[in-house]
């Protein structure tokens, strides 16, 4: 485990700034390397950190094939209420 001086929410913000590839605004936690990263420099999971700081909205996540994205406040798009849709109500 490496000296890290950020913050673990500070570690997820630069981890999405630094990591996303136009023109995507979010990055994927396994295929961007981030849950690798975050292993080495805290010694443990992200998703403690990740699905708490989505459930407080200081980042948006959104699930998809192989685990979730994450992005930076506002930049998540909008997932439809497919329940609302079903039943005529969106």
């Amino acid at each position: 485990m490496s000296e890290i001086k950020l913050t673990k929410e500070e570690f997820v913000l630069q981890a999405i700034r630094n990591l996303r590839k136009p023109p995507y605004k979010g990055i994927h936690v396994k295929i961007s390397g981030f849950n690798q990263a975050f292993r080495e420099a805290y010694g443990e999971e992200s998703r403690a950190t990740v699905d708490s700081m989505a459930e407080e909205g200081k980042i948006g996540k959104v699930m998809v094939k192989k685990g979730p994205m994450i992005y930076l406040p506002g930049d998540a798009p909008v997932q439809e209420d497919v329940l609302k849709k079903i039943l005529g109500e969106g």
